[in-house]
């Protein structure tokens, strides 16, 4: 595969060398792209040297070879890393000022950046409008790492480190050999529940979990250029994170486990398949306090409850008829079994049409830019597997929904009736 890997100038390019080799290593055939900036960290004899290719950084270097146009339009894949704070700016703004911006206006193929710059500049309200304006166009953003940054400094900004930054741009040319224009969702009515519920203890502090929403908003998007129409329920959901479903996806923004539970159900009145992906809370407090607890030498006594179980109710008291029903487990092993054990068990308790297993914790799944699921059916036997970023995994998602065309769904199961007619080539159910 040829690869395109674009350097901007920030301290982090020393990790593109070693991104370099892991795609070398691996037999790509990769041209290096640097900024003239980004060679005040990394030198041309160095990327020359792995590469085995020349490096250019200017749009008049190698003119008879129009490499402003050739270099990009030869990729199967470009990477940028690091993308920085102005190298992002200017793509987004469509400036083709150096040879790694004009690239990235001609490249047709997937496209991935990895930022990495002080957390005051991810933050800014420019960046995130840029951020938003490349996913808009279709690039794909990498969403920085938290940790150690130049200096004494921490917090997101940290460039993602190779490993993952490769498995990401991989898995788009994977998912991107399923031709995005192939609409086989069209006519399907989807509600997808993204994020992670918040359960107030008082009105600054709540019980909550580590869930980004990445992978629900994956969802919603991936269902919708596939034809769906989609609402998504998000919980908690980060701008820059929920910018991602694009514009054609209804977002409804809820807080609470009783609040999403709601809202899915609201939407899910006249929708053909629900896919529950986010966490939501198992206890909330008996009762909210209505002014800030306030320290007194004794830890307060916590009274919860448990909250509705929204999938299963989804199962034994369906909005819809024939509805087909996907659920989340986001696990960890113990001393009574591995991942896959207590998804197999909570597939057959559960009862939904399908049940996505992942491993969470130690920088697994929650707050990750890629995932590992496993897709099991209600008697909890794997289906499809799926690994690699959010949307790669969606998209293996739906198509384990797709693929249950014909089949009764677990709320037509559960009630022992007629799957409500019988269903097209989308999975979704046509009138009798």
């Amino acid at each position: 595969m040829r690869i395109v890997l674009g350097v901007a100038g920030g301290i982090a390019a020393y990790k593109a060398v070693l991104l370099l080799r892991l795609l070398r290593e691996q037999g790509h055939d990769v041209r290096v792209v640097p900024t003239r900036a980004s060679l005040e960290f990394v030198g041309r004899a160095t990327w020359e040297a792995l590469s085995g290719q020349p490096v250019t950084t200017d749009v008049f270097e190698d003119v008879d070879q129009v490499a402003h146009v050739a270099v990009g339009k030869s990729a199967d894949l470009v990477v940028v890393a690091p993308a920085t704070a102005d190298l992002m700016a200017r793509a987004a703004a469509g400036r083709a000022d150096d040879l790694l911006t004009a690239t990235l206006l001609v490249a047709r193929c997937p496209v991935l950046l990895a930022p990495a710059m002080h957390t005051e500049m991810w933050e800014h309200p420019a960046t995130v409008a840029n951020v938003a304006t490349l996913r808009a166009h279709g690039v794909h953003v990498l969403d920085p790492a938290s940790g150690r940054l130049t200096g004494a400094d921490t917090g997101p900004g940290r460039l993602p480190e190779p490993e993952e930054i490769a498995a990401a741009a991989l898995a788009l040319v994977d998912a991107s050999a399923v031709t995005p224009a192939v609409q086989d969702l069209a006519g399907t009515r989807a509600v997808v529940s993204a994020g992670g519920t918040r359960e107030p203890l008082d009105p600054v502090r709540f019980l909550g979990n580590r869930s980004s929403g990445r992978q629900g908003v994956a969802l919603a998007a991936v269902a919708a250029r596939r034809g769906a129409r989609v609402t998504l329920v998000a919980a908690n959901v980060a701008a820059d994170v929920l910018a991602r479903a694009g514009a054609t996806v209804d977002v409804v923004e809820v807080e609470t486990g009783e609040q999403l539970r709601e809202a899915v159900r609201t939407a899910a009145k006249d929708a053909d398949v629900v896919v529950m992906a986010a966490a939501v809370a198992d206890y909330r407090p008996a009762s909210t306090a209505p002014a800030k607890m306030k320290k007194s030498g004794q830890a307060p006594v916590l009274h919860l409850v448990e909250t509705t179980d929204v999938l299963r109710e989804l199962v034994t008291d369906p909005p819809r008829a024939g509805q087909t029903v996907v659920g989340f487990a986001a696990e960890t092993g113990d001393g009574d079994g591995d991942v896959l054990d207590h998804g197999r068990a909570k597939a057959r308790r559960k009862g939904a049409d399908l049940l996505v297993v992942n491993a969470v914790g130690a920088g697994l799944g929650f707050g990750t830019t890629t995932n590992d699921v496993t897709v099991l059916d209600r008697e909890g036997r794997t289906v499809a597997t799926g690994a690699g970023t959010k949307d790669a995994v969606a998209g293996v998602v739906w198509d384990a929904v797709r693929d249950l065309v014909g089949r009764p769904s677990a709320a037509d199961a559960a009630h022992d009736r007629p799957a409500g007619g019988p269903r097209d080539g989308h999975g979704a159910v046509r009138p009798s």
